[in-house]
């Protein structure tokens, strides 16, 4: 009996240490992203609206320094299978916030996404995204979404690379929900290649519900470029079956649950 109280009186310290552990890291990672979110808001003003050094200061300021505060590592397979001097989609699964910090760090092209239209008030966060030309979705808005994925085309075609997580939220544990067909429709309609990303390991880092971090290791397995330039509008939902069956495959073994026939909905585009 003494042994078993030894045990849960450590264990109960154990958490909080790693409670206060990690209320430190939130105010860590909030300043951080104040402080590195400012200066690239500043490079943006100084600079003339010259967008793509404050998006390469995410990829080399913002991201590293939000992984070394969460103790996570990073592991990038894949990158030879893409010629990063042409623009793309790039399309992956979604387990955590962190995702976003792994992608910029991982691919060395300056990056917008397609968010939540919450974050467009979040402060920082959505003042940074507005002047980085990133795309907000609202969901249950179809209509909207789709006008506000039209507006990007152009950009695309112009050179941009886009990232999405299709799945529209973030998946728990190891499940790949449906991915819907925004995302597609873009590189459809801008005519570049869509890569599958399989991201792993970030759910453990920082799950989907709440700021529990901890230290360990994410993966990215980039894979093959899907073409696009035989294909036409009305394909989007065989090209987003295609893409969930690449990252499904990317993911392994673990994810045999995946929804590999079932890889889009006719909810609103992501």
């Amino acid at each position: 009996m003494a042994v078993v109280g030894i045990s849960l009186v450590r264990s109960r310290w154990r958490h909080l240490g790693w409670v206060a552990f990690n209320a430190l890291q939130l105010i860590y990672t909030v300043a951080w992203t104040a402080g590195c979110i400012t200066l690239a808001l500043l490079v943006l003003l100084l600079t003339g609206g010259w967008r793509w050094l404050p998006l390469r200061m995410a990829s080399r300021l913002w991201a590293p320094g939000l992984l070394v505060g969460a103790g996570a590592k990073l592991r990038v397979e894949g990158l030879e299978r893409v010629d990063f001097s042409k623009p793309h989609v790039f399309v992956a699964n979604h387990q955590s916030m962190i995702d976003v910090c792994a992608l910029f760090r991982a691919l060395p092209v300056p990056m917008r996404f397609v968010i939540k239209q919450e974050l467009e008030n979040v402060p920082f966060i959505g003042w940074y995204a507005r002047a980085m030309g990133m795309v907000f979705i609202q969901r249950g808005h179809a209509r909207a979404a789709v006008e506000r994925l039209h507006g990007i085309v152009a950009l695309v075609r112009g050179g941009a690379s886009l990232c999405a997580f299709p799945e529209g939220t973030r998946s728990r544990g190891e499940w790949l929900g449906p991915f819907k067909g925004g995302a597609f429709q873009v590189a459809l309609q801008a005519g570049v290649p869509v890569v599958p990303i399989a991201i792993e390991g970030s759910g453990a880092v920082l799950p989907a519900a709440g700021f529990r971090v901890r230290p360990g290791t994410i993966t990215l397995r980039i894979g093959d470029p899907i073409p696009t330039a035989e294909l036409h509008a009305g394909d989007r939902h065989a090209l987003a079956r295609r893409a969930h069956a690449a990252v499904a495959a990317l993911l392994g073994a673990s994810y045999a649950r995946a929804h590999v026939n079932e890889s889009f909905t006719s909810a609103p585009p992501q």
